[in-house]
């Protein structure tokens, strides 16, 4: 286990290709983080392990991913008093609206913020906006990713058509 700012959890291999989107937003603003598949029913010692490492190591946010059931997000929230973020992962029976509310629904004192079905850059935008509290550095990278932001849709309005006659 390496000394991470941010960890990463989801419950399959199969939520990789949406929380790779996580992973390259930490990259884009310089933020180790390590990415693991632990599951909430399947590996729960291994997944309190993890936690209780982490916390031990220095790791300040969690980010977890899981579909279906989706106690992952749960099940880090009840073993550390860090902030977690949930990320629902789309479903095939229900399209994610399962894994949206058993992440929302936490009960009083076991607080998991919540990102949209798939919105693991959100989750790690978050994340960023968290660490940035206490780092003027990261700050002043989340106010120019902004500031690009608005260039960018500024740019596109101005390449819109602006009416027909």
């Amino acid at each position: 286990m390496q000394r991470t700012q941010v960890a990463i959890l989801m419950g399959s291999d199969s939520d990789y290709p949406v929380m790779q989107k996580a992973e390259s937003i930490l990259e884009e603003f310089d933020i180790d983080f390590e990415t693991r598949v632990l599951s909430a029913h399947r590996t729960p010692k291994q997944t309190i392990q993890f936690i209780s490492d982490s916390v031990k190591l220095g790791t300040k946010v969690f980010i977890a991913g899981a579909g279906g059931a989706a106690h992952l997000p749960g099940i880090v929230a009840a073993h550390t008093e860090l902030p977690v973020i949930g990320v629902p992962i789309l479903g095939k029976s229900t399209n994610g609206l399962d894994s949206l509310l058993s992440i929302v629904q936490m009960p009083p004192g076991v607080p998991v913020a919540t990102v949209s079905i798939d919105g693991a850059k959100n989750a790690a935008l978050l994340a960023v906006q968290i660490l940035a509290v206490s780092d003027a550095g990261l700050k002043k990278k989340l106010i120019a990713y902004r500031k690009n932001m608005e260039k960018e849709v500024l740019k596109k309005d101005k390449n819109l058509p602006r009416s027909k006659k």
